[in-house]
């Protein structure tokens, strides 16, 4: 409590200030290194944290609820044959034929997760359903240089056949048809339509490139074209 430490303690003002004297040298390495690793240590130390602090997935019950009313997590989701399905859409909803023409459209949800972390990419394909429900045809054009082919295609309804001095007029717009086939003899001289022409370019993938012109030409002038969207959904007509 004394005003000035040096009427209690003699000197010791001289004491205290005596290492102002020693001259302050940097840090040396080795506490840089020892800082990093402390650095290092505190992340991993985080890392553990969030990881104790993410929540544990539920683990559904198998046995199914007994009330309309239940939590979902706890229980599987249900799945339906087709057949079991459009009978409780019936119950559901009263379906409209006032116009028995009118079309009949599906939304199917695709599960495009894969094993590991990749998806499968949105894709495009034709398919032939086994009963028809629309007499319209798509414009189907052939890519061949043989004469014989080129027959064949022209006898099995293509729109338009023909070879290279198509693809000028294909690039300018002048031809324009829904889907386009190929025979692999040419493919190499269809390589400036790779860009213009997109998913409709001659592939095997696509069952649009083959030797066997009239099944292809059967599954692009009267199948069904469905398209990903969204990235899983498919909205098309069936019926």
């Amino acid at each position: 409590l004394a005003p000035r430490r040096g009427w209690v303690f003699p000197g010791l003002d001289q004491r205290l200030a005596a290492p102002a004297l020693v001259s302050t040298v940097p840090p040396a390495r080795p506490y840089a290194a020892a800082a990093k690793t402390a650095k290092k240590g505190s992340q991993k130390t985080k890392q553990e944290e969030t990881k104790k602090k993410q929540v544990t997935r539920r683990r559904p019950l198998m046995s199914k609820p007994v009330d309309d009313v239940y939590l979902t997590w706890y229980y599987v989701r249900p799945s339906y044959d087709l057949e079991e399905a459009v009978r409780m859409l019936k119950k559901f909803q009263e379906l409209d034929f006032t116009n028995p023409k009118q079309y009949v459209y599906i939304n199917v949800f695709l599960d495009m997760a894969l094993q590991k972390k990749k998806k499968v990419d949105p894709f495009a394909s034709t398919v032939l359903l086994p009963y028809r429900f629309t007499d319209e045809t798509n414009k189907v054009l052939v890519f061949t240089e043989d004469e014989q082919e080129a027959e064949i295609a022209r006898e099995n309804g293509a729109a338009i056949v023909g070879g290279v001095e198509l693809i000028k007029w294909i690039l300018e717009d002048e031809i324009q048809v829904d889907s386009y086939v190929a025979v692999p003899a040419i493919m190499p001289k269809l390589i400036p339509l790779r860009n213009k022409l997109k998913r409709k370019y001659p592939s095997t993938k696509r069952n649009s490139l083959g030797h066997d012109i009239p099944k292809m030409l059967q599954l692009f002038r009267e199948g069904l074209e469905y398209v990903v969207e969204n990235e899983n959904v498919i909205k098309t007509r069936i019926a």
